[in-house]
Formats: structure tokens, C-alpha cells, sequence
């Protein structure tokens, strides 16, 4: 694998991360100054700063995020993050991201490649919210929503929206724009006051709690995998 995706599954650093490491020369692999297109073996021997690493077992965490609670590994500002909710020996961290005011569903991760592609919007990773909105949409609202609402960033894709209740909307999208459902249903009139993330990559919250987590099973990671084999054509 990739040297900066070793050090991320090693839990040294991000793959981000990694690469300021590489480049600083603080990564050495069998005795040689690592470079950013170096890929290790298992046989290699990989040091940071003197000390050797080696990748911990893969871990798959879905995490129900509470209210109040930051989408990152550390917050400057001391607030609380989701990393702080998942107690763990094996380092994971966040696929994609949820605002510190929305709830949900957040996979936790140290499996880069998978995240990777299931952040990625070419495979068109479907994610439901439900949001409660200021008045009550309308049916010519929710077919805005459906064919594509046009942002300052570009049209969205088509997306599935339904009533669930007078001022309550279930949104199902396969993008992952800054503030996406925020700003689609801003647009067709209706500021939302309550997110909630319900379902994301075919995975829910039964069972969870807010702040609770549980790791997936196999075959939960096999399906996300799966999901992620096939690029999703985006709809015209």
C-alpha cells in the first residue's frame, strides 16, 4: 500500500497528514528516506521520527452523532468530537461529515480506501436525512427538490423527497455538497430547523442511541463495499 495510507492505518496521522511527514523527511522505510510515491510491504520496515509503526486491524464504527458534538479528531475551540464518542484502542476517523447542529448517522473508520470511496461522489453513495423545515412545503416543492435545485455551486442531482409530515421532509441525496439538504431546501423556501441524518450507505440507527456507537459486522462491510465497486452514473 501507498506509505501515507500505511501511516493512516497505522494511526500515526491522516493521509494528509502523512504526506507533510514524507515531505518533512521524518518517514523512513527500510532504512531510506520514505517519498510520497513509495509503497510498502508487509516485509518493509516503516519509522517515524525513529520509532517503527505498524498498521492496527481494520475498524468499521457507526456512531449515532448527537446535537453539539463536531464532525473532526480535535476541535481548537475544546468542543466535543465524535472521536471523543468512540472509545477505541484502533485510531478512527470520520467518513464525510455532519455539522455540529445535525444528528445521525457517521461512519468512523481507519479502512482509507473504503472511505475514500465512499466520500468520493462518483459512486453515488446514497445518504436519507429528515428535516423538520419552517412551513410546510408544498407538492410543487418536493418535485423542485426531486428533479435538482440549481446552487450557487451548480444543480444538484436528482434527488428523492417525500412528506413525512405538514413541516417534516425525508431527503434522500447521493452528493455530499457543504450544507447540501441545508441549502436545497432553503432554496425552495423552507429554512430547515432540525437535520437529521437517518440512514447513510444502507446503513441505520436501530438500536442506537444518541452518542452511542457499535462496530459493523462483516457482511455490513461487505455490502459497503460493494456499494463502492460500481461508479453510479449521474443522472441527466
Amino acid at each position: 500500500m501507498r506509505l501515507n495510507a500505511y501511516l493512516a492505518r497505522a494511526g500515526v496521522a491522516s493521509r494528509r497528514k502523512a504526506d507533510e511527514l514524507i515531505k518533512a523527511g521524518r518517514v523512513r522505510v527500510n532504512d531510506a528516506p520514505g517519498e510520497l510515491n513509495t509503497f510498502v510491504e508487509a516485509t518493509d520496515v516503516v519509522e517515524v521520527d525513529g520509532r517503527r509503526v505498524s498498521p492496527q486491524p481494520l475498524a468499521h464504527v457507526l456512531l449515532h452523532k448527537p446535537v453539539g458534538v463536531v464532525t473532526t479528531a480535535r476541535d481548537p475551540h475544546g468542543r466535543p468530537t465524535v472521536i471523543d464518542l468512540v472509545p477505541r484502542d484502533t485510531r478512527v476517523v470520520p467518513v464525510g461529515r455532519l455539522d455540529a447542529d445535525t444528528t445521525g448517522a457517521l461512519l468512523l473508520t481507519n479502512d482509507g480506501e473504503l472511505a475514500h470511496r465512499l466520500a468520493h461522489p462518483r459512486y453515488g453513495v446514497e445518504k436519507v436525512y429528515v428535516a423538520e423545515v419552517e412551513g410546510e412545503p408544498s407538492d410543487s416543492a418536493l418535485s423542485q427538490l426531486a428533479q435538482g435545485i440549481e446552487l450557487d455551486d451548480g444543480r444538484t442531482a436528482p434527488a428523492r423527497a417525500r412528506r413525512l409530515g405538514p413541516s417534516t421532509i425525508e431527503l434522500a441525496i447521493h452528493e455530499g455538497r457543504k450544507h447540501q439538504v441545508k441549502r436545497m431546501l432553503e432554496a425552495v423556501g423552507h429554512p430547515v430547523s432540525r437535520l437529521h441524518r437517518s440512514r447513510y450507505a444502507g446503513l441505520d440507527l436501530e438500536g442506537l442511541g444518541p452518542g452511542e456507537w457499535r462496530a459493523l459486522a462483516t457482511h455490513e462491510v461487505e455490502a459497503l463495499r460493494a456499494v463502492t465497486r460500481t461508479r453510479r452514473s449521474r443522472p441527466g
